[in-house]
């Protein structure tokens, strides 16, 4: 077979009659057809300016992304402190809280400022050891 038929006919519709009088069958069927030379370059420069127009709405996205995820960051850490104070049913806090020594039980007690104990541990040896005033102290104003 030819590489090229009817190519010595410059009128397309000419040409394309000339074929379609002496092929066995017509019919629709797909295939690469080449770029010109100027169809090509043309291709080249949409590309170059689509890649750049991509490239500001990704720099965009990402502005977006670090906006978002410094209004997201501090909501997400309160509530994961929320879901564990409720998973454990509490929540931790540092107040003022007294220490009581029992020397008979040899043990320390801590109380909150509603007078609940919330830490009882086994005294330590400096706590256990007796002072003066703790000596004298009988419970009246003697």
């Amino acid at each position: 077979m030819e590489k090229h038929l009817g190519k010595d006919i410059t009128n397309t519709s000419r040409r394309e009659s000339y074929l379609k009088d002496n092929c066995d069958k017509a019919e629709n069927k797909g295939y690469m057809k080449p770029f010109t030379p100027e169809q090509l370059q043309g291709h080249k420069e949409a590309l170059a300016d689509l890649s750049i127009q991509i490239e500001q709405i990704e720099d965009e996205k990402k502005e977006s992304a670090k906006y978002f995820r410094n209004r997201l960051d501090p909501l997400t850490t309160e509530r994961r402190i929320m879901v564990n104070n409720i998973r454990q049913k509490a929540e931790y806090v540092n107040e003022i809280c007294y220490k009581f020594v029992d020397m008979e039980n040899r043990e320390t007690g801590y109380y909150n400022a509603d007078g609940d104990l919330i830490e009882l541990r086994p005294a330590t040896f400096d706590e256990l050891q007796h002072d003066l005033f703790r000596l004298n102290k009988t419970g009246t104003n003697d």
